[in-house]
């Protein structure tokens, strides 16, 4: 059987894992090249896609995807346009490190990145480092309290011009911190928020469900020196300036069973184990997937700045959100790509084609 050589538009975009939008913004752009047919229609050559899939790794993500549909879980999205990837000269296309039409790797500090534009981002989901002297590869975790605080104020000051002005965020932090001296964390980087213009919601309390760490009561039954451990994290849930939404696609998926669960702010559910991960410090995916289905809308863009293992993007794949991640180090970033292309089940050509990485 002769092999095929010229290619419509739609089997251009089923070859190469993307959609129609995506072939037009490529082809835009200079990264693809098609001819007509008498009726105006395009026609692309099997050796020109070839070539773009050899060299699209020093290639720039093509940007600002129209509408289109996409199938994600058991439901069909159809996507308002997208602005939230900079459209100008000032773009890093070295920064991106994998993506498909809907989730975005960027291997980058989220305190000098570029790639996100202001005022786009509908909900961030985070997991900051705690600076308890976690063994990270590229983050020192041993700062001093005010020099950790300096750098909390730093990146949350980039996360406030990110978001959409009926955004919000979800932000995962411990109560307090008991390494190194007691501080209250939580409180202190609460106030930091407050300080740079976000508005508080609500605190979600996280039962971890682990005892464990009750190691250290200071003076055994005596009331000389007790320490008081409580075996929690928190969830402070800000926003930027309303806290109504009023964009986006305004499709819920969350049930009836699950918004009554999760609307009363004790939340139990277990820890991930970082052997099964193979990340010190990740949070499991159901913290990111109840913070997504309760405060966003389907199709809507959401921001991971310490992507880490990747369990935020999962999340936004099992629900039919846009997800974008932003880690420092390169090896996380890999480590989040491969739960992508195996827990999350991604098509192996799709997270590569302009990805930027083998």
């Amino acid at each position: 059987m002769e092999e095929k050589t010229v290619f419509t538009t739609k089997e251009t975009a089923k070859y190469l894992g993307i959609s129609t939008a995506t072939i037009y913004r490529m082809e835009k752009q200079g990264l693809i090249s098609s001819l007509r047919t008498p009726g105006g229609q395009r026609r692309f050559n099997r050796e020109n896609i070839e070539k773009y899939l050899r060299e699209s790794q020093n290639f720039e993500a093509p940007q600002n995807p129209s509408k289109y549909k996409y199938r994600k879980t058991n439901f069909m999205v159809e996507e308002p346009e997208a602005t939230y990837i900079v459209e100008d000269k000032k773009t890093k296309s070295n920064e991106l490190f994998s993506h498909t039409d809907s989730i975005w790797i960027y291997n980058t500090d989220i305190l000098k990145t570029e790639n996100i534009a202001d005022n786009s981002i509908d909900l961030i989901v985070t997991s900051p480092p705690y600076n308890v002297n976690i063994k990270y590869n590229s983050h020192d975790d041993t700062m001093t309290y005010n020099d950790y605080l300096s750098f909390t104020r730093e990146w949350l000051a980039r996360c406030y011009k990110f978001i959409k002005n009926d955004g919000r965020f979800c932000l995962n932090i411990p109560l307090d911190k008991n390494k190194g001296g007691q501080q209250s964390m939580c409180a202190d980087i609460t106030t930091i928020a407050k300080q740079i213009g976000f508005k508080y919601h609500s605190t979600i309390i996280w039962n971890e469900q682990n005892i464990s760490r009750r190691t250290a009561w200071g003076s055994w039954l005596s009331a000389s020196a007790p320490y008081v451990i409580a075996p929690v994290e928190v969830i402070v849930v800000l926003y930027k300036k309303e806290w109504k939404k009023t964009s986006g696609s305004r499709k819920s998926d969350i049930t009836k069973q699950e918004f009554m669960e999760w609307t009363n702010g004790v939340w139990n559910f277990s820890g991930e184990s970082k052997k099964r991960v193979g990340h010190p410090a990740p949070f499991p995916v159901e913290l990111p997937r109840r913070c997504i289905k309760l405060f966003s809308f389907v199709g809507e863009t959401i921001l991971d700045p310490f992507l880490g293992s990747g369990s935020t993007l999962l999340a936004c794949l099992h629900t039919g959100r846009r997800g974008i991640g932003v880690d420092i180090d390169k090896n996380y970033c890999e480590l989040a790509k491969r739960r992508l292309l195996t827990e999350g089940q991604i098509n192996q050509l799709k997270l590569n084609v302009a990805g930027g990485c083998k």
